[in-house]
This record gives C-alpha cells, structure tokens and sequence, in this order.
C-alpha cells in the first residue's frame, strides 16, 4: 500500500472519490486533521501521506517533535505548513511522541501552522481521548482539527487483504475533550460499498465536487 495517492486509494477500494476529494480539498485548505485505526498496518502512514501530497506547492511540511528549541524556532516563524505527528504514542519509536511534546505541538497551531497526526483508535471519540483525556490538549487547542479520518483493516491485521476508510468526520470543536462530529462519509460493510451521509460543510463543498469528478475519471483510466 505504500506510496499510494488518492487515485490510487480509490482505485484500490480503499475510499470513494468523494471521499479522497474532500480529503484532497481539506489538504488545500489546511485544514488540521487526525487519521486512526486501531491495528497497526492499517493505512494511516500511507493515508496521510497521500493527503499531505495534495497540499500547494511549497507548502512546508516537517515532522514534529514538540521539543523545546523547534517549539521556540516555529514560534518565531510565520508558519503556513503541515506539523506532523507520525504518531501519537508512547511505543520508543524516534518520531513518535506523547504527553508534553504532544501539548506544545498543539499550541503551535494558533500560530498558522497545520496539523496532521496519526494514533491507534478505534473511534474518534477515542481519538480525541487521547489526545485531550491522556495527552492533556486543552479544548480550545484539540478544536483546532477539523477533519478525524477512521481506517479499517479487513482479513488478518498482519497481511490485511484490504484497508477501507470506515468513516469520515468534520469536527466542529470540543468541549470536555468530547468532540462534535458532522459525519461525512461512512463504509457500509453489508453492501461494501461508500454511503455520502452528508457531504462537506465546512471544507468546500463546491470544490469537493468538482475535485470527486477529477478523481473519479482518474481511478477509471488508470484501471
């Protein structure tokens, strides 16, 4: 699955073009946004990195450690690019970061700086527990996300035989570290198939539209 883009994700079953399209939009718009699932191999590296790939030209993007001397650098800047959290986890893997690290990454995000961040969920009101239950982000800073992606693994989570984007969230702020949640989009497993729930709000539905028919054209000429 790795290297994948949208097209690709679409082309695989992985998501609708309506989904990669509000997700590509989101990207534009840098909106901040969470990816979880709760086995690991599930898609959340390959899925970010294939939204992150749809940011402008130029946008910066850096993995972020939430230490003492990039928070005081970023702070100086004007920001304008995507922080990344590879994930948010206590597991001794250089990139990942928990507890204080995570705060200051999240208070840099009043600072024009976008976030993107993956953790092990297996829903988004457990995503945002443990970004503000366990890790201690106040609400004003966890409502800075605007988008909670929910990823699935089918068949054995070690050789999984497909990934699938079971759901897909605006967040209209959090209060009590519960979040508010406009579902978009969602997998219906009985029909296999992706039901639009509502569509965008927020992220720009027009956009959206028009950027679904682009990818959608693009998945069937690549098949």
């Amino acid at each position: 699955m790795a290297d994948l883009d949208l097209v690709g994700l679409v082309r695989n079953g992985t998501m609708s073009p309506e989904i990669a399209a509000t997700l590509s939009v989101a990207v534009r718009e840098r909106r901040s946004f969470l990816v979880f699932a709760v086995p690991r191999l599930a898609g959340k590296s390959t899925v970010m990195h294939a939204m992150l790939a749809e940011a402008p030209a130029g946008t910066p993007v850096r993995v972020a450690t939430g230490t003492a001397e990039e928070v005081h650098e970023l702070q100086r800047g004007t920001g304008g690019g995507y922080l990344v959290i590879p994930e948010i986890s206590q597991a001794p893997v250089p990139s990942y970061i928990w507890g204080e690290p995570v705060r200051q990454v999240f208070g840099l995000l009043g600072r024009g700086h976008s976030l993107a961040a993956a953790l092990h969920a297996p829903g988004v009101e457990e995503a945002f527990e443990i970004v503000c239950g366990q890790n201690g982000v106040t609400d004003g800073e966890a409502s800075r996300i605007e988008l909670a992606v929910s990823l699935r693994s089918l068949g054995d989570w070690q050789a999984p035989t497909r990934r699938v984007v079971d759901a897909l969230h605006e967040v209209h702020g959090v209060t009590r570290g519960k979040p508010a949640v406009r579902t978009l989009y969602r997998w219906d497993e009985s029909a296999d198939r992706f039901v639009t729930v509502v569509g965008p709000g927020r992220i720009d539905p027009e956009a959206s539209r028009r950027r679904a028919e682009e990818i959608g054209a693009l998945a069937l000429a690549g098949a």
